[in-house]
């Protein structure tokens, strides 16, 4: 973890010069929606930071979201915007990949770095109530407030993506 990494980052379970394996780099930024493990998996990238943003961009072109647009691998820059309909798209598209969707519905996970080992927890209190979350990620930044994008299995197997933007707290994005 490098200095750039952890400058100025809201949420953070690293500390600078601890190493991390990549596949715990991945479930910080979306189990405990960690910012500098996000900044990591950006830099270590084999296109670094910089291309890692454009490569965000040209996906979200690539699935139609025409109200987005990324600055930063973190979601912490204010630069970066996205609409409700365009985050909906979007959790809806990473429910289809197995591996990340898998990731995004743990309660919590066991990571270790060069330093220590910690259990992180899910930032998304849906998980492990009465409904079916399929994939789910959490927000926040002072511009759009405390937000949640999910998708619910519904009783009768239809599935219902959920995006709240700007709850004025933590516990507010999910009981709206």
């Amino acid at each position: 973890i490098s200095r750039r990494d952890a400058r100025r980052a809201s949420t953070t379970l690293l500390r600078r010069g601890e190493r991390v394996t990549l596949e715990d780099l991945v479930h910080l930024a979306l189990v405990a929606s960690d910012n500098v493990a996000a900044r990591a998996l950006a830099r270590v990238s084999p296109w670094g930071t910089q291309l890692f943003v454009a490569h965000m961009n040209a996906k979200a072109a690539e699935l139609g979201l025409e109200q987005t647009r990324f600055t930063d691998p973190s979601g912490l820059d204010e630069g970066n915007l996205a609409s409700a309909y365009d985050v909906s798209r979007l959790i809806t598209e990473a429910s289809t990949r197995p591996q990340m969707s898998e990731i995004m519905r743990k309660r919590s996970y066991r990571i270790r770095t060069s330093r220590r080992a910690r259990t992180i927890r899910s930032t998304n209190k849906l998980l492990g109530t009465r409904l079916d979350v399929v994939v789910g990620k959490t927000g926040y930044i002072d511009a759009a407030g405390y937000c949640l994008a999910t998708l619910v299995r519904l009783d009768d197997g239809r599935s219902v993506s959920v995006v709240v933007l700007g709850a004025r707290s933590r516990s507010g994005r999910f009981t709206e």
